[in-house]
């Protein structure tokens, strides 16, 4: 199929698409918001700039468009553009809530985006790690799961992440009492408590 936009219109629709501040993020960010959840945007001292940052929780949300990110775009020798779909799946620390089909690349210059969408993967997957390395959580919005339909649930599965990864982080420290209590003291707490 061919593009109905001529090359100019084309370059003028992609050129308005912008980073920050779109509706899906401010979706996530307004759900996260009326429910308590208190973040800062864009933090250039965090690797990869997340969208979301929850330092609280030492978690990293990142909300991507899934024509930009390759949502379940695997690249391959023949398979150009194969969509594969897939559950809550855990890849090197990076939680992702997924389970849907929507990225079609275009098919006017193919490669161009082929090479771009794979680029963005490949960053988006180093950034991940980095974060992971450093103890962070990273947690994967992606734009089709914020649909009315589906906001509700993704939204409560994000918070579930981040109840466990807080929990995981604050939990209380057992030190082992290695202090024998001697006759005299047991004796003493005896006479005390009566």
């Amino acid at each position: 199929m061919t593009d109905k936009m001529t090359p100019t219109q084309r370059h003028y629709c992609m050129s308005r698409i912008h980073g920050k501040g779109t509706k899906p993020e401010l979706k996530v960010r307004q759900w996260l918001w009326r429910h308590g959840y208190r973040y800062r945007l864009n933090v250039k001292s965090v690797p990869g700039k997340p969208d979301i940052v929850m330092r609280r929780y030492r978690t990293a949300i990142f909300v991507n468009g899934c024509f930009w990110h390759g949502h379940f775009v695997h690249f391959g020798v023949e398979s150009l553009g194969l969509r594969v779909e897939s559950q809550l799946e855990v890849e090197s620390g990076v939680l992702k809530v997924d389970s849907s089909q929507c990225c079609k690349i275009p098919q006017t210059n193919r490669e161009f985006w082929v090479n771009k969408i794979k680029r963005n993967q490949e960053r988006d997957q180093q950034n991940y790690q980095v974060l992971h390395d450093n103890g962070w959580q990273v947690i994967v919005v992606w734009e089709c799961q914020l649909t009315p339909k589906r906001i509700e649930e993704t939204m409560l599965r994000v918070e579930l992440m981040l109840n466990e990864h807080f929990l995981a982080l604050h939990q209380p420290k057992v030190v082992p009492y290695d202090v024998q209590e001697t006759p005299a003291a047991m004796a003493a707490e005896s006479l005390t408590s009566s």
